[in-house]
């Protein structure tokens, strides 16, 4: 899941700033998911869970304002291009995404000894990369139904059905904690997958608009 090509037109400000929001997000999340579970040091409790609260309320706000600008921010569509269109395109199927999931497949389980020529986003990468909008909101979800008994909230019954469905506060809170570890794999997958083939195209990301050389070309 190599991310080539970083120059403004392929990586807008906002959308590398929403990435690290998520990053940072989930890290906490994490963190201080872990030691909600398993408290490894004391006096941490009360803000650890706030803290694990308000980052999920964040985590939920910056999906939410990705997928909304994703119908109107433009973004280069190709690999190497500076011509731009809506950021919606990327993620739907293109021309150059056709019969390249099989060979995507064999680059990465090294069957395949030359990257896949694609779109900018290979057909691998668009089905992880939406998969993991139904998984956070299925994590926001989980949580928000395991901290809400603590409250008197009129949307209680919402989350009260999830309860139901998972069998109970112990089913719910496991659906969670499983719901945890598919983000932390995927978390790890992606950032082995995107420095695959060098960290030079990683810079874009890391320093936001920074070139590198040659990629506007």
């Amino acid at each position: 899941m190599s991310h080539q090509g970083h120059y403004r037109e392929a990586h807008p400000l906002i959308f590398v700033c929403t990435h690290w929001i998520n990053l940072v997000c989930m890290i906490g999340l994490a963190f201080t998911g872990f030691y909600i579970h398993y408290p490894f040091f004391a006096g941490f409790m009360y803000g650890a869970r706030m803290i694990h609260f308000t980052l999920m309320f964040v985590l939920t706000i910056n999906l939410t304002s990705r997928i909304i600008l994703a119908f109107w921010v433009k973004t280069a569509n190709q690999l190497g291009s500076r011509k731009t269109d809506i950021d919606l395109k990327n993620w739907l199927p293109q021309e150059e995404n056709k019969h390249q999931f099989m060979e995507t497949v064999k680059y990465y389980t090294f069957f395949r000894n030359t990257h896949v020529i694609s779109a900018k986003y290979g057909a691998l990468q668009k089905i992880a990369y939406l998969a993991t909008i139904p998984i956070t909101f299925f994590m926001a979800y989980t949580g928000f139904a395991i901290y809400t008994p603590a409250h008197t909230w009129a949307i209680w019954p919402f989350f009260a059905a999830g309860v139901s469905f998972f069998g109970g506060d112990m089913g719910i809170r496991v659906a969670h904690y499983f719901g945890m570890w598919v983000v932390i794999l995927f978390t790890m997958v992606h950032a082995y997958l995107a420095a695959i083939d060098g960290f030079k195209p990683l810079w874009g990301l890391i320093f936001l608009w920074r070139e590198t050389p040659g990629d506007e070309h």
